[in-house]
């Protein structure tokens, strides 16, 4: 069994680290998804997701992912950098084409001297995961529907995803009802 991922957080200057140690998976991407939301909302808008511990994401985590570029673009700029990915996730993030909105750094040369503080600086991040069954398939949904915005060959890709997400949520919304 793989141990849990940890999600670990903190601000270099005005710049906001977030490391994946672990999977980057759905399980934790709301709570990166919050983290995101509440650091933008307080005006920082230069974002850093260090995948140095991350063997490989899933589908959500990566939808996260591109909903925060996406967020950003929309408030107005910023950036978000991939920092030590691996080539699986380098691989993963380039055919989904996120590559296009993130920054991707292969060459390990972004925020040089940021990269020796964040190992001192991060801590354990606080926001909360989703609380329910309901809200986690929401937000499924959510990241799943971000990416096959992205383009046509995600459309093709999460369509079935997508549709099976659609009939979950719907249900749940009626018996909640």
């Amino acid at each position: 069994m793989l141990p849990p991922t940890s999600i670990l957080v903190g601000h270099i200057g005005k710049l906001f680290w977030l490391r994946v140690e672990g999977r980057g998976t759905f399980q934790d991407s709301v709570q990166v998804k919050r983290a995101f939301q509440r650091i933008i909302a307080e005006g920082i808008r230069d974002l850093v997701v260090d995948l140095e511990r991350c063997p490989t994401m899933d589908s959500t985590f990566l939808g996260t992912l591109t909903g925060t570029a996406l967020n950003l673009m929309e408030q107005g700029g910023g950036s978000l950098s991939v920092l030590n990915a691996n080539p699986r996730n380098q691989q993963l993030l380039t055919e989904l084409g996120l590559n296009h909105l993130l920054e991707l750094d292969v060459a390990g040369t972004a925020w040089p001297n940021e990269r020796r503080e964040a190992c001192a600086q991060l801590s354990t991040c606080n926001e909360a995961k989703a609380k329910c069954k309901e809200e986690n398939a929401q937000h499924v949904l959510d990241a799943h529907q971000t990416l096959a915005e992205l383009n046509q060959e995600n459309r093709g890709r999460f369509r079935d995803v997508i549709h099976f997400l659609e009939q979950e949520v719907s249900g749940a919304q009626i018996s909640a009802t």
